[in-house]
């Protein structure tokens, strides 16, 4: 399987150590979906209460943990979608982020929204992956 990530000329990337725009997959074995993670531990306890960094940490860590259950890592996530409850915490999402994926940078959406499924909650990032 190939998977070919890049940025089309013409088309500045203005956080590339965050995401390229495009994200092309050749023939994979698997697809993989991970549903919307939040900032739970293994107990189902919120940790990172106020702190949107540490939130985010912890949602990537529970997306590390299914995709390697379904027998792939960070590495072959080729699509992510990010809602925040707080926009002007981007940086703290981005400094995470950039914590966990050094290469293979996957393709990014963020959308602000007005609550979570719980109180408490500041962040939920869903992926998709390619193995």
């Amino acid at each position: 399987m190939e998977i070919k990530r890049g940025n089309p000329e013409g088309m500045k990337n203005v956080r590339a150590s965050v995401y390229n725009h495009y994200v092309r997959v050749d023939q994979p074995k698997s697809l993989i979906f991970v549903s919307g993670q939040v900032s739970r531990d293994s107990d189902g306890q919120q940790v990172g209460q106020g702190s949107m960094l540490e939130q985010t940490r912890q949602c990537i860590r529970n997306i590390e943990k299914s995709l390697k259950a379904a027998g792939a890592g960070l590495s072959d996530i080729v699509w992510t979608t990010v809602y925040t409850t707080d926009i002007r915490e981007f940086k703290q999402i981005v400094a995470a982020r950039e914590e966990f994926f050094k290469d293979n940078l996957p393709t990014s959406t963020m959308v602000e929204v007005a609550h979570l499924a719980d109180p408490g909650l500041m962040v939920e990032i869903q992926v998709i992956a390619a193995a």
